[in-house]
């Protein structure tokens, strides 16, 4: 497999951030799919309930650094939907390529936003994959 194959030699990366621009946040998203539900574009309203509800389930069971709640954007107060905007991590209907595929049918129902305590560790719920897993690092260097 090609992820096998590659090389890993991080003594090649030379360099270093210029100070005057420093990193201030680093973030990795993974999307995932899951067994027996259909893809973004011709999932159903059904389905998009039955991913949230099983993601509700799992998270409830987070322990430890993972701990945390989720918001649904159904029903979303006007300042918890605020603080995700401030905090960076709402996503919002309205791109047209969604649109176009047909993701952003029943708009809101059955999507939401997990977050750790820490607000590390954030999953995006029906978003445009039915997953989006994203560990979240912020630098404070200011």
């Amino acid at each position: 497999q090609w992820y096998q194959r590659r090389v890993r030699d991080f003594s090649k990366i030379t360099g270093n951030v210029n100070p005057e621009a420093p990193v201030h946040s680093t973030r990795i998203r993974v999307g995932r799919s899951i067994d027996g539900f259909g893809l973004s574009p011709g999932i159903t309203k059904e389905q998009r309930v039955g991913v949230e509800n099983l993601f509700k389930t799992a998270s409830a069971n987070f322990k430890d650094e993972l701990a945390g709640t989720y918001y649904p954007l159904t029903g979303m107060e006007e300042e918890v939907r605020q603080q995700l905007v401030d905090d960076h991590f709402l996503f919002v209907s309205g791109d047209r390529n969604l649109t176009a595929a047909g993701m952003e049918r029943d708009w809101p129902e059955g999507r939401g936003i997990f977050h750790n305590t820490d607000k590390t560790f954030l999953v995006w719920v029906n978003e445009e994959d039915q997953l989006r897993i994203i560990p979240w690092k912020r630098v404070e260097t200011c």
